[in-house]
């Protein structure tokens, strides 16, 4: 069973929304405060936590930064309907996707499915085995892992879906719809900056080649490609 972190202090929500995924056949623990859902999120025990952004003293925003920093745990952002700063902020810090207040319980089952698919897609059988390699690059999709010159790259599960599909195609523009239907699970909507913003933390996780290039390229009116070299 699917085991998920709530973090949370609306209570009514919680229990709504607990007992829905709950019935959807997925394991819930709830934390009622940003301290309680850190120390959760760090356990180890759980495959993805939904973390709001509106908490007392330790806010989601606050939370996010210190899970990322020891952690690469799918996390599902609850945002306020029409704050842009915040959806954009969650991204940029590492959050994998979000889901804008009000929220009904079937999207953020939808949105928390698509999340685990794309981490579940290295242990899926018949899958290709074997690393994917441009240069200082190489990703092993089956284990979700990858190296960047010679060393551990730490991406999140998006971002690491995100990659994974401009290597695939390296040397080629990829769309962002294409972007966004397999690293999000979802068709892009219009306003919806996600896309961009995964890719710029995968740019500064890669860096510049010598020239001052990026090694990711917008491709106007297209998306982007990785660049070989």
């Amino acid at each position: 069973m699917t085991h998920i972190l709530l973090i949370d202090d609306d209570a009514p929500l919680v229990e709504l929304l607990s007992e829905y995924l709950i019935g959807e056949g997925f394991a819930v623990t709830p934390a009622g405060d940003g301290a309680r859902g850190l120390l959760e999120a760090l356990s180890g025990r759980y495959a993805i936590a939904v973390l709001d952004v509106m908490m007392p003293q330790l806010n989601g925003m606050d939370v996010l930064r210190l899970i990322r920093r020891d952690s690469t745990l799918p996390v599902l952002m609850l945002t306020a309907r029409g704050d842009d700063v915040d959806c954009v902020n969650g991204l940029e810090l590492g959050a994998d996707d979000y889901v804008t207040k009000p929220c009904t319980p079937r999207e953020l089952a939808a949105r928390l499915r698509a999340i685990l698919r794309r981490t579940a897609l290295g242990s899926a059988p018949g899958r290709a085995t074997g690393p994917l390699t441009c240069g200082a690059l190489t990703m092993w999709p089956e284990q979700r892992r990858a190296n960047w010159l010679g060393a551990p790259l730490t991406l999140t599960s998006t971002e690491f879906s995100v990659l994974e599909l401009l290597l695939r195609h390296a040397g080629r523009p990829v769309s962002k719809l294409k972007i966004s239907e397999h690293a999000l699970g979802r068709p892009i909507t219009l306003h919806d900056r996600s896309v961009d913003v995964h890719v710029s933390s995968v740019r500064r996780k890669l860096g510049l080649f010598p020239d001052g290039r990026s090694r990711i390229q917008a491709v106007q009116r297209i998306g982007y490609q990785l660049l070989t070299e």
